[in-house]
């Protein structure tokens, strides 16, 4: 796009030019409702209190009191063009507004020229609103660097890819970078209430019942331009057959998605996490996805979910396929890196893996037997050999006195103390013969055999018998309702119950 394809604003003036990109040009009668609502001041924004505080760079940049370029970093609907709009129309500065879906070297040189004449006569200082700028090259993002360093522009950039990835170094350096939570649901509600009633929504013209409020409140996922859509095909679907109110079989027909009974703050929410967590446990890849659909569908945050995954790939598959974890984790990045709906592929692909991988709990079970150990005060001083021997002074202490370095003996492994005197001969990991951990479980009693000095066990001998049995598949007793909650797994302050 040319440079007069873009558009200045002095303050609340009227666009001088055409339009350039996100409606930057007074709301019509007949504006998508998201638009026609979006606040045209700092005290009707909602959310996003934690950039609002007296003094905060957002308040600064709104009331043009500091001249700093800004990153605003924030999901879908969580009010990063709300905000150019607001700077657009509170300060005197020249804006020029840009996408970086349509926009190339020769028009971010051209708005720097430009703003740098006017800069150079004595003009007003120029904002310039970049759009989804992680879709600029890094060749287009250099060409700013010089412009923000100097202050010729004042930079104001849109992103909802993470930044330390999407935006060059040097750039986001010369920024502050300002991170946007997602609406909460009081804040979407706040909204869908307020477009009901504004003079610039619905104007009380129909009433939005509260099945349907918090049908839409569920899909929306944080993203208000989402639920403010929602709401205005609703409100459309209802005029048409004359109704005066919006019911949850309006609202649902009219975004084609059945409401899902699920509350993400109360019990419905633990229920379909602990089933989802449970079946795959289970290895029912089956009800797995379905649990997975049931929560991508009611609105659930996907970094929960992809939490979980993580969790589970070492507590209930854990060595019987390493490679789960790297598939987990993947999928967690996927979610940040990519975000939604895409994401939710990436998320299914984990859960088919994790549900269908072979099961083991000696990882979780490990772990618990060494923490409690630890709480309950055995142990006692690192061994000499092992302390630290490369401060001076250290080998007079006798510290590293009578290490062997494995890597010496061709078997790569040696005999030698490395546990604390009072827990010589415990053993914490019983591998399980499952998947990939059957191979551990046949070298485990050879390792703790040369590690610890010890004759080669008898054929008929307990220790070199298949570990198993009664016991789970890591060693640890079963228990009727085993929700995973126990001693070395998740972090249950965090997560809650399940």
């Amino acid at each position: 796009m040319e440079t007069d394809a873009l558009f200045t604003l002095a303050g609340p003036a009227a666009p001088v030019g055409p339009v350039g990109v996100d409606g930057f040009i007074p709301a019509g009668a007949d504006s998508p409702l998201a638009v026609r609502m979006r606040p045209t001041s700092l005290d009707e924004l909602v959310g996003q209190e934690h950039l609002l505080a007296p003094g905060a760079p957002l308040r600064q940049l709104v009331s043009g009191a500091a001249p700093m370029s800004i990153v605003l970093w924030g999901p879908p609907g969580s009010g990063k063009t709300t905000i150019a709009h607001l700077v657009a129309r509170a300060t005197d500065r020249r804006f020029v507004a840009m996408s970086a879906l349509n926009a190339g070297v020769k028009d971010v040189r051209a708005v720097i020229e430009t703003a740098r004449r006017q800069r150079r006569a004595g003009g007003a200082q120029t904002v310039l609103f970049i759009d989804e700028v992680h879709r600029f090259s890094k060749t287009q993002q250099d060409a700013l660097l010089a412009a923000v360093e100097d202050r010729t522009v004042t930079l104001l950039a849109a992103t909802t890819e993470n930044p330390y990835f999407s935006v060059i170094s040097p750039l986001l350096s010369r920024c502050v970078l300002l991170t946007l939570q997602p609406l909460d649901d009081a804040a979407v509600r706040e909204l869908l209430r307020r477009a009901v009633a504004d003079e610039r929504g619905l104007r009380d013209a129909l009433t939005l019942e509260p099945e349907a409020e918090e049908h839409l409140v569920r899909l929306a996922a944080g993203d208000v331009r989402k639920a403010l859509t929602a709401l205005e095909a609703a409100a459309a679907s209802a005029s048409a057959v004359g109704a005066g109110r919006i019911a949850l079989t309006t609202a649902e027909q009219a975004v084609d998605t059945a409401a899902v009974r699920y509350d993400r703050d109360g019990d419905a929410h633990y229920d379909v996490i602990s089933a989802f967590i449970k079946s795959m446990r289970g290895s029912d890849v089956d009800a797995a996805l379905h649990w997975l659909a049931r929560m991508l569908v009611a609105g659930e945050d996907a970094r929960f979910v992809a939490r979980r995954l993580v969790i589970f790939a070492s507590e209930d598959v854990g060595m019987a396929d390493p490679g789960a974890l790297g598939v987990a984790t993947a999928a967690a990045h996927a979610v940040e890196y990519v975000g939604l709906p895409e994401a939710q592929l990436n998320l299914a692909q984990a859960v088919i893996h994790l549900a269908t991988a072979p099961k083991s709990n000696s990882a979780t079970s490990a772990l618990g037997a060494a923490l409690a150990d630890v709480r309950s005060g055995r142990g006692g001083p690192v061994p000499r050999g092992l302390r630290d021997a490369h401060y001076a002074g250290s080998k007079g202490l006798g510290h590293g006195a009578g290490y062997r370095y494995p890597h010496d003996d061709q078997r790569g492994v040696v005999t030698q103390q490395y546990v604390p005197e009072d827990l010589v001969g415990t053993n914490y990991y019983r591998p399980s013969q499952h998947g990939a951990e059957r191979t551990v479980a046949d070298r485990l009693p050879l390792l703790r055999r040369i590690v610890r000095g010890l004759p080669a066990p008898a054929a008929h001998s307990p220790e070199a018998a298949p570990v198993g049995g009664a016991t789970g598949s890591g060693g640890r007793p079963r228990r009727a309702d085993d929700g995973g909650a126990h001693e070395g797994g998740r972090n249950a302050a965090e997560e809650g119950h399940q």
